[in-house]
């Protein structure tokens, strides 16, 4: 008689089934600051634009009564204008590099859209700018 090789297998019910794909959307943030390479960029504020979408993962559910369990967009808001407030940049690439790093500090962040934009910097245009996406690369170095 042959034995029976089933074996039982419980379900955990603590097992997460789901991967929520998250996306937080920030657009048109305006504002003033010294931005760019030639000396009369440096001298005064002008008006410059910033439009974000950050893709997120996360494995459960917002908890609606716990500001952590989010991206917050308020954060992001509150960390772009630190960064311009401390420090001059030259170039858009540079400044979307340091939104970059700082953001991808949160591990959940997947990926990063950023286009910012110089409203008042060319007669012609409406604005000038940069769009650069940036994803987390997940193999190892």
């Amino acid at each position: 008689m042959k034995k029976n090789n089933l074996k039982i297998v419980k379900i955990n019910k603590n097992k997460i089934l789901f991967n929520y794909e998250k996306k937080v959307l920030i657009k048109d943030l305006l504002l003033d600051l010294k931005l760019g390479y030639y000396d009369f960029e440096k001298e005064k504020p002008q008006k410059v634009k910033f439009s974000l979408e950050i893709d997120y993962v996360d494995k459960k559910p917002s908890d609606d009564k716990d500001l952590k369990s989010i991206v917050n967009y308020s954060k992001i808001v509150r960390l772009i204008k630190k960064l311009v407030k401390n420090k001059h940049y030259n170039f858009l690439e540079t400044l979307a590099e340091d939104v970059f790093d700082e953001l991808f500090k949160d591990k959940r962040i997947d990926k990063i859209s950023l286009q910012i934009e110089k409203l008042e910097i060319m007669k012609d245009c409406s604005s000038v700018g940069i769009q650069i996406s940036k994803k987390r690369s997940h193999e190892k170095i």
